[in-house]
């Protein structure tokens, strides 16, 4: 007869999500339904999510649905591997008031996450002082104008500051969880769960797309916006930034700083980012094939579309054609 003790099964990562009044909904959802998605999946470890606010009880969303949380914020004790801060219209009242407990539960937390404006109370609480930080695009002037100390990268989907971690506003959360998820349990998981979850394990581009402010500022100024168009299509043409700026009618060097100030990116970003959103339409589109596609888009070829896909989408581009693109018929 066998003796030996069975091994314990490994305890599931605690994760900590702060609750106060008129937070925004998709801000602990989306992030909290990556984690349980693991879970559920067979994570070998999974996670623990525990909702708590400063009195335990319904607490209401900005959008009226409301959260239970089961604990109350001066009562947590012990070690935390992640702790999450969502934004929301609640963040400049009763938001304040978890400021203390964030500075306290910091200390004991593996990482710390913010959600959208969630890194106002990071910053506050000043665990963002010296770090480089996202936020959602229409409140990146006003953090950089309040917090100084912290760098503020407009047009990041998320980023990762030593143990800090912080979102660009709403779904961009889900997208953060999903990294968290790959550092914790590797790619293969991570995609399981972008699959199960019908979304990019990386989404391409930065949230300037999705910017109104931005795009505006970008149409508004010639000849940056008339190049914009130009770009888009003659996809297949030199794009380089000798090109670009003779098609713009400026110096090199003059192109590229009037480039990246009125788009926010360097001009072979842009180029990148481009072809690849036309790669995206062309695989859902069309039966046409990855070699057909890449000259199509203007790559040099179907290696250079294939590293291009897995840097920014986290898929193969035949991957993507059959994971991510619903076929009709």
């Amino acid at each position: 007869m066998n003796s030996a003790t069975p091994k314990k099964r490994a305890k599931p990562r605690r994760v900590v999500v702060v609750c106060f009044g008129d937070f925004e909904l998709l801000d602990i959802a989306g992030p909290t339904n990556v984690f349980t998605a693991a879970t559920r999946l067979g994570a070998k470890r999974g996670y623990d999510v525990q909702l708590a606010a400063e009195t335990p009880g319904p607490v209401r969303s900005a959008g009226g649905v409301q959260l239970l949380a089961t604990r109350s914020i001066a009562t947590i004790r012990g070690n935390i591997d992640t702790l999450l801060v969502p934004g929301g219209i609640g963040v400049g009242a009763a938001g304040r008031g978890t400021v203390p407990h964030l500075q306290r539960l910091a200390k004991r937390s593996r990482r710390v996450v913010g959600v959208c404006s969630g890194a106002f109370l990071l910053a506050e609480a000043g665990l963002i002082d010296n770090r480089r930080v996202a936020t959602h695009w229409s409140a990146c002037d006003a953090l950089a104008e309040y917090y100084p100390r912290c760098e503020v990268d407009k047009d990041a989907i998320f980023v990762r500051d030593g143990r800090i971690w912080t979102s660009a506003g709403v779904t961009a959360g889900m997208d953060l969880a999903l990294a968290l998820l790959e550092e914790d349990l590797g790619s293969a998981a991570a995609l399981d769960v972008a699959r199960w979850l019908v979304m990019y394990l990386r989404r391409p581009g930065g949230q300037s797309q999705f910017s109104a402010p931005l795009e505006a500022q970008a149409a508004e100024r010639d000849p940056i916006s008339k190049l914009v168009c130009w770009i888009r299509e003659h996809l297949r043409d030199d794009l380089s930034v000798p090109r670009l700026a003779r098609q713009a009618g400026l110096s090199e060097r003059h192109f590229a700083r009037v480039f990246a100030r009125e788009t926010g990116k360097t001009p072979a970003a842009y180029v990148q980012q481009i072809r690849i959103e036309a790669a995206r339409g062309a695989l859902e589109s069309s039966t046409q094939s990855v070699k057909e596609i890449a000259n199509r888009c203007g790559f040099a070829n179907p290696e250079t579309l294939h590293r291009a896909f897995q840097r920014e989408i986290g898929a193969t581009p035949l991957q993507y054609r059959q994971r991510f693109v619903t076929r009709q018929g």
